[in-house]
């Protein structure tokens, strides 16, 4: 077996910025939202289906785009559901296939609670960093997305 190498100084505070700002940002967004009745989950739901075509997105796809289980998005979007924020519909071209639809209902809700959104993202994070420091984590962290979002070698 071989030795692992062990993060250096400047690693190891990569790693604990990470997660130590990670935690708190999404603490801070994860509050906001709260406020607004919604988890984070069910505020990026409404966003995907805001910007999609015909403000609908197939359950498989959306739960691919945002990072989460199905059966944890099919709590969300029924917890959207009850709220009248979504709706479920048969799709067309496949049986099998369920899409998520955004209501009016949702749109407007989206519409409400976005800038409050956007300006606790501006305060948490972006106003914090300089335009180089928000290039340089972005770059990084587009690369680690990148990565992690591609399917593993095969041997």
């Amino acid at each position: 077996m071989r030795e692992p190498q062990w993060l250096n100084d400047r690693e190891m505070r990569t790693w604990q910025s990470f997660l130590a700002a990670g935690a708190l940002v999404a603490r801070e967004i994860e509050r906001h939202l709260k406020q607004e009745g919604l988890s984070h989950t069910q505020y990026e739901v409404l966003v995907r289906l805001a910007d999609a075509p015909q403000h609908s997105v197939r359950m498989t796809e959306l739960a691919d785009a945002l990072y989460t289980s199905k059966s944890g998005l099919n709590y969300q979007v029924t917890l959207l559901e009850k709220a009248g924020l979504v709706r479920r519909e048969s799709c067309d071209t496949d049986v099998r296939g369920v899409l998520a639809v955004l209501t009016d209902t949702g749109r407007a809700r989206l519409a409400e609670i976005a800038p409050g959104h956007v300006e606790t993202v501006r305060q948490v994070l972006i106003d914090v960093l300089t335009p180089a420091q928000q290039q340089a984590i972005a770059a990084g962290l587009g690369e680690v997305g990148r990565r992690l979002a591609q399917p593993p070698a095969k041997p």
